[in-house]
């Protein structure tokens, strides 16, 4: 069952040019889209999977999901033809010589689970390196399944799929994006291309909608990390990296899995502001450095706002006081006495990065009835 919602235009419908040698993404398309400033829900650090797909013959359906942007070699040929980096299907069919032709419904289709559930914003189907062997167009559907449903589940017809993208043209060897309008709490998606083809890398950007029955149960969480509805709101600096891998599940595996900023010449200090899962009580923080030894910030403070009845309690009140950090280190912090907020700010000088922030403590009464509500209206 499908129900049509509305979406934004699609960019980057047309003709890919046949490789000419040299840098393979030296002709590649892409644009500044909005909605990636929300975390994305496909990744596989939040525990993203594409769970099944009708074909995967040249290429498997898990590529979709790589975090690195796709390869290209063109000496690379296997005994199925040409190695891609991306999702390839084979080439359809009509039914007989007198129609060879696929059917204007025939597509191929992979299902794929988000990584945390929540309203999905955009969403870019990034077709790179497939020129002459791309989807004429592409559709994506979202539903929103409780538990942990098996393909069969999903594909039966008692699951009712929203549009997220309707059946669009779209374009090789570019990112393809798509802004998405619809104000539901989605957990699955079906990803279409029409008739068939490839399709390099999928990202699915949008806010994520926690369960707070679930939070509920925790008791003590991290009330700030992103698979639990925490998101970066503003940041000083994103100039080797982005500020949401600070929010990110685990400890970091390399460098560039942190926040890190340019050299600052003056006598400022940069900083995240993040809106926390909804109200809470905070009782621990921890600050990692992992992997920032020459890089790491010198010290570092956290504030909170929000939280309280009066006017008073929108101020910034300093929790964590300018302390001192060592590279490649977890610091941790119990603080005195627990400090109610809706938002925080890491304050971090003079620059530099830090790998991981977490803000323990738990919901409050107001912090739960707000996730209900949210929760309960998107159609959790």
């Amino acid at each position: 069952m499908t129900a049509q919602q509305h979406t934004g235009p699609a960019r980057f419908t047309g003709d890919a040019n046949p490789y000419g040698g040299g840098d393979p993404y030296a002709d590649y398309r892409s644009a500044d889209f909005p909605f990636t400033r929300h975390a994305n829900l496909a990744d596989r650090r939040l525990g993203a999977a594409v769970l099944a797909a009708n074909d995967e013959f040249f290429a498997p359906r898990e590529n979709l999901l790589v975090p690195e942007r796709a390869a290209f070699d063109p000496e690379h040929f296997g005994h199925k033809g040409k190695v891609m980096d991306g999702w390839e299907t084979r080439r359809r069919r009509g039914v007989s010589a007198g129609h060879p032709w696929p059917t204007a419904e025939d597509h191929d289709w992979a299902l794929i689970r988000l990584g945390a559930p929540g309203v999905v914003r955009g969403i870019v189907v990034d077709t790179a390196h497939f020129r002459g062997n791309y989807p004429q167009a592409v559709s994506i559907e979202g539903t929103s399944a409780p538990g942990s449903p098996s393909p069969e589940e999903l594909l039966g017809d008692d699951v009712k799929w929203t549009t997220l993208v309707p059946r669009t043209p779209v374009g090789g060897h570019a990112a393809n994006g798509f802004a998405v309008a619809v104000e539901q709490r989605l957990t699955h998606l079906r990803v279409n291309q029409h008739p068939d083809g490839g399709i390099a890398r999928l990202r699915v950007y949008g806010d994520v909608v926690p369960d707070p029955e679930w939070l509920r149960a925790l008791g003590t969480f991290d009330a700030v990390a992103l698979e639990n509805g925490g998101r970066v709101e503003d940041a000083s600096d994103l100039f080797y990296s982005p500020a949401s891998n600070t929010i990110q599940p685990g400890r970091p595996r390399k460098m560039d899995d942190g926040w890190e900023t340019r050299r600052r010449r003056d006598r400022g200090n940069d900083w995240i502001r993040y809106r926390l899962a909804a109200e809470a009580r905070i009782r621990a923080i921890e600050i990692d450095t992992a992997y920032l030894k020459g890089n790491a910030a010198g010290w570092a403070s956290v504030s909170v706002t929000g939280g309280g009845e009066k006017a008073a309690d929108t101020e910034w009140r300093e929790i964590l006081p300018r302390t001192r950090l060592q590279p490649d280190t977890n610091h941790r912090f119990v603080l005195p006495e627990p400090a109610v907020g809706t938002h925080a700010r890491v304050d971090i000088y003079p620059d530099g990065g830090i790998s991981r922030l977490r803000l323990y403590g738990s919901l409050t009464e107001r912090g739960v009835a707000d996730l209900t509500t949210r929760h309960r209206e998107l159609g959790g």
